[in-house]
C-alpha cells in the first residue's frame, strides 16, 4: 500500500548524510520533500501540516547522538510522528460483556464489508478461540446474504439465515436470540451499504444500533479512497458511536492516505487492516509496525507471528530430526516448504515486512510472481514417489518425463533441481550447528538464485 510513499521518504531522508547537526537550513528541503510525499499519498492537508510542524520542532537544535547520523535521527523523528498520527498502539476488540458480544459492521457499498465480516469471524475463531456467528441485515441485496452464507461455510462460522422480506432490526434480534441458545461468544452483524451517505441509510443503521446495543461498532472503509475515506468515516462517526475502523484493500494500489488521515480526523482507532482477498488476510493494525513498513524498515514482528501461525510445527520438528540423523532433504520436504509459503500468501505477501525492502526497486518487486510456487509444486507432483525420496535419480529421460507430465519446459525442471540442491546444502550446514558456515552458504545461494 505504501510503496510510493516509502520510495519518496527513503530517498529524501538519505540526503542528510554527512551533516553533524540537524538545523533549520539543512532540514528545510528535506521536510518540503516529506510534505510533498505525504500530499501525493493523499494524506489530508490538516494532517500533513501538523505532521511537518511536529517533526520540525523535534528536529531543530537536536544534537545528533554519536551512534546516529542526522539522516537516522530524522528518520527516528518521522517514524515517531507516523506512530502518533496512526494511534500509538494497537487497540484490541472489546469483547468483555455477557455473551454473545455483538459487533456491528457499517460502511458504504463496495468497500469489502461482507468479506471483512467473514475475515473477522475467522480471526476471532482461530486467534481468540471464540465461537462466532454471522448474520446479514442487507435486505436490499439478496446476493449479500448468499455471499455471507458461502463465506461462513468456508470459514466454518455459524450462519444465521435472513430474508429480504424481513426488517433489519428483526433479523439481528432473532440472530442474537438464536446465538444465546447456542452459547456463542460473538455475533457479527453485517449491514446494508449504499453508494453514498444518505439520511435513509443513517436512520436505518441508527435504529439497528439502538435495538441491539453492540459493544463494538466498526466502520469498514476502502483504503484506496485516500483521504475521502477519513471524511466518510467522520460522517458515520457523527451519526454512530463508532469504536474503531477496519481498513480494507490495503494490498492494492493505495497511496496510504487513509491510514495516515483517518485516526487524526475521526479520533477513532484503526483496529484491523485487510491485506488481501482471502479470508485469512486480516491483520490487527499496529501503528509502530506500519510506520516501520512505510520507512522501508520492514515488520519482522508481524512476519514472525504469521510464520508461527502458519507453520506446521509437527512437520518442522520431524524434518529437523530427519536432517540431524543424516537422512537428507528430499522433494517431499521441499514440497512441504513450498506449501507453507503458499499458505502465507507467497513471497510478495512477505516483501514489505522484510527489512531493507525499501531499497529494492519497484520494477524488481513487480517481477516477483507467486504463480512460480504453484509451478514448482506441479513439477514435484509429476515425480514418482521414488524420485521424490531419492532426487539423485532424476537425470536424462526422467527429467523429460517430469516436464511433460506437468506441462512445463525441461529448463523449469532443471531450475527446480538446482534450487533443491541449494536448499539441501544450506540445511546441511544448519544441521552441523555452524552458523558462520550457514550464513556464508546462504549468501552464496542468494547470489545464485534469481528473484
Amino acid at each position: 500500500m505504501f510503496d510510493n510513499l516509502t520510495d519518496r521518504l527513503s530517498g529524501t531522508l538519505k540526503n542528510l548524510k554527512g551533516k553533524g547537526k540537524l538545523t533549520e537550513s539543512n532540514i528545510k528541503d528535506t521536510l518540503r520533500e516529506v510534505r510533498m510525499a505525504l500530499l501525493e499519498a493523499d494524506v489530508a492537508l490538516l494532517v500533513v501540516t501538523d505532521f511537518i510542524e511536529n517533526v520540525k520542532q523535534g528536529a531543530l537544535g537536536k544534537k545528533v547522538q554519536s551512534s546516529l547520523n542526522p539522516g537516522q535521527a530524522l528518520v527516528k523523528l518521522v517514524q515517531s510522528e507516523l506512530v502518533q498520527v496512526m494511534g500509538e498502539a494497537n487497540q484490541e476488540l472489546n469483547l468483555k460483556t455477557n455473551p454473545p458480544a455483538i459487533v456491528l459492521m457499517a460502511g458504504l457499498q463496495g468497500v469489502g464489508k461482507t468479506t471483512t465480516v467473514a475475515k473477522l469471524g475467522r480471526w476471532l475463531k482461530e486467534t481468540k478461540k471464540k465461537k462466532v456467528g454471522v448474520v446479514s441485515t442487507d435486505v436490499y441485496r439478496p446476493a449479500a446474504i448468499k455471499q455471507l452464507q458461502t463465506l461462513a461455510e468456508e470459514t466454518e462460522l455459524v450462519f444465521f439465515d435472513s430474508d429480504t422480506s424481513q426488517k433489519p432490526v428483526d433479523i439481528a434480534v432473532n440472530a442474537i436470540d438464536a446465538a444465546k441458545k447456542q452459547f456463542l461468544d460473538v455475533v457479527i452483524v453485517d449491514t446494508a451499504g449504499r453508494l453514498h451517505i444518505d439520511d435513509e441509510m443513517m436512520d436505518e443503521i441508527k435504529a439497528l444500533h439502538a435495538a441491539i446495543n453492540p459493544i463494538e461498532t466498526l466502520f469498514v472503509v476502502d483504503s484506496m479512497t485516500g483521504q475521502d475515506a477519513a471524511n466518510t468515516a467522520k460522517a458515520f462517526n457523527d451519526a454512530l458511536p463508532l469504536t474503531g475502523i477496519v481498513l480494507t484493500k490495503a494490498d492494492g494500489d493505495a497511496r496510504g492516505g487513509a491510514a495516515l488521515s483517518i485516526r487524526h480526523i475521526t479520533g477513532k482507532p484503526i483496529k484491523f487492516i485487510g491485506m488481501g482477498e482471502k479470508t485469512d488476510a486480516l491483520e490487527p493494525f499496529y501503528p509502530e509496525r506500519i510506520a516501520s513498513r512505510i520507512l522501508g524498515m520492514g515488520d519482522m514482528l508481524s512476519l514472525i507471528e504469521e510464520i508461527e501461525q502458519s507453520v506446521d510445527k509437527k512437520k518442522a520438528e520431524k524434518l529437523a530430526r530427519k536432517v540431524r540423523k543424516g537422512k537428507g532433504f528430499d522433494f517431499n520436504d521441499f514440497k512441504d516448504q513450498l506449501l507453507q509459503m503458499e499458505k502465507m500468501g507467497g513471497v510478495s505477501a512477505m516483501l514489505d515486512k522484510l527489512p531493507g525492502m525499501g531499497n529494492v526497486s519497484q520494477e524488481t518487486k513487480e517481477k516477483i510472481n507467486d504463480k512460480e510456487l504453484s509451478r514448482q509444486i506441479a513439477v514435484i507432483n509429476s515425480m514418482t514417489l521414488q524420485e521424490r525420496r531419492y532426487p539423485d535419480l532424476i537425470k536424462g529421460n526422467r527429467k523429460k518425463r517430469i516436464a511433460a507430465g506437468c506441462g512445463q519446459e525441461l529448463q523449469d525442471v532443471n531450475r527446480m533441481l538446482k534450487q533443491h540442491k541449494m536448499m539441501q546444502k544450506m540445511i546441511k550446514r544448519f544441521s552441523k550447528g555452524n552458523s558462520a558456515n550457514m550464513m556464508r552458504g546462504l549468501k552464496n545461494n542468494m547470489r545464485g538464485m534469481r528473484m
